[in-house]
């Protein structure tokens, strides 16, 4: 299964993630030894939608590709404090943490601020080392930092940085899509007779300052030229939102080089593009049967177009096991608007289903709502109190092959959250 990954936003931080990987420290969650290899895995058991918190050392039970393993060590986690722990053997885990939030939004969404001022003023301690990646630049705040500067101040930062960059970031974006909407409205019209006098129908071009119609520079083009015109936009668009399965994979490597715990938090605001309505499409269809470069086009670009996909999802998802870190996927949804004439596509499909996969497979959380705040907050609540086991795999062998890691809870009735596995290096 392959897709593409559409995301400006997401194209800076892994190329600004992956480029700091090489300075990061030893990967906490395999440790490479003389003699043993040592897996630490997160576990996150709910019951009732509650954390249980518990649980001995002797309820928990790790099976690695079907085979049961000896934990050799258990501590219970809430934020950055081991308030339990029960070790045979001493592994001095560590609870830093590292959070990493990154916006694919196109339109500045004030319901984003909730959810922001929540993750500030609640969530972020002093300690924590934060990532922010807008769809113009990544920025880091180191933990000290913020304990100086204040919770005020680095909200106000934030927001600030987020508004402007989005603004800036989208610009582009945002005059395509406006571009193909104008273009989508003539394309339409063409239904009508071109020496027909124009009324006060929908398909009339309206200058949103003035409130007057007006007539679109594509109007006097052929029907040959608009679509050509409306492909190039098409083209340029999905270009803007092309990240390679390359920057993917490091910045799970980035990640796997981190030591602590690993949470990423990814907003992303649905998408659309508009096309011409079915029903429209078949209308021109008819008219210009007789033409079948015209109708091809239509077909191609309005009809069941799908783009070219190439990363590799489950190559991609290993990896983001393999690094330890939570991905928590934050699917901002909003109406669509509804021109006649136009059909407003969804083009969400080729990030949903990847990143749904990863919050999955990472043990994270994954909601679609446009209710910002309250998706981060069950985000958070679901994360930020785990458990540590350790275990040491028999047997192991260091094929490059993906182990997968089950945790049951003795008893039953309990909701288990893990990452899938690792990759045996």
């Amino acid at each position: 299964m392959r897709r593409r990954l559409r995301t400006a936003a997401l194209l800076f931080a892994l190329a600004a993630a992956a480029g700091a990987s090489a300075a990061a420290g030893a990967s906490q969650d395999i440790q490479h030894q003389a003699s043993a290899i040592n897996i630490e895995v997160p576990v996150r058991p709910f019951k009732g939608g509650r954390f249980v918190d518990g649980l001995t050392l002797g309820d928990f039970e790790i099976l690695e590709d079907g085979r049961p393993q000896k934990i050799e060590a258990f501590y219970l986690v809430k934020k950055t404090i081991i308030e339990r722990r029960e070790e045979p053997r001493e592994f001095a885990p560590r609870t830093a943490r590292h959070f990493y939030l990154i916006f694919e939004i196109g339109d500045y969404d004030s319901r984003v601020l909730e959810a922001l001022d929540y993750f500030v003023r609640t969530v972020l301690l002093p300690g924590d080392n934060l990532t922010i990646v807008t769809p113009m630049k990544t920025y880091r705040m180191k933990g000290e930092l913020f304990g100086l500067v204040g919770r005020d101040k680095t909200y106000d930062q934030i927001v600030g940085l987020l508004r402007r960059d989005i603004e800036i970031g989208y610009s582009e974006s945002r005059g395509i899509l406006a571009e193909m909407t104008d273009l989508a409205r003539v394309i339409a019209s063409d239904v009508r007779s071109r020496d027909a006098v124009p009324d006060a129908g929908s398909m009339t071009l309206v200058d949103p300052i003035v409130g007057l119609p007006v007539e679109s520079s594509y109007q006097a083009a052929s029907i040959e030229v608009q679509l050509m015109h409306y492909g190039t936009l098409l083209d340029q668009l999905t270009n803007l939102r092309t990240v390679d399965q390359g920057k993917l994979l490091g910045f799970a490597e980035h990640l796997k080089n981190l030591e602590g715990q690993k949470g990423v938090f990814f907003f992303y605001q649905r998408e659309f593009v508009p096309k011409i309505d079915p029903r429209v499409v078949d209308e021109l269809t008819h008219k210009y049967s007789q033409r079948p470069e015209i109708t091809q086009s239509l077909e191609t670009i309005f009809g069941l177009e799908r783009r070219d996909v190439s990363v590799n999802v489950d190559i991609v998802t290993k990896a983001y096991a393999d690094a330890s870190a939570s991905v928590h996927f934050l699917h901002i949804t909003r109406p669509a608007e509804r021109p006649d004439g136009i059909r407003m596509e969804e083009q969400s499909e080729d990030i949903f289903a990847p990143f749904l996969e990863m919050a999955r497979v990472t043990g994270g959380y994954a909601a679609s709502t446009a209710n910002v705040a309250e998706a981060m907050r069950a985000a958070v609540e679901a994360s930020e109190n785990y458990y540590l086991l350790y275990y040491t795999p028999a047997p192991y062998r260091p094929d490059g092959r993906f182990r997968r890691i089950t945790v049951r809870v003795r008893g039953g009735g309990v909701t288990v959250n893990h990452r899938l596995g690792y990759i045996a290096d």
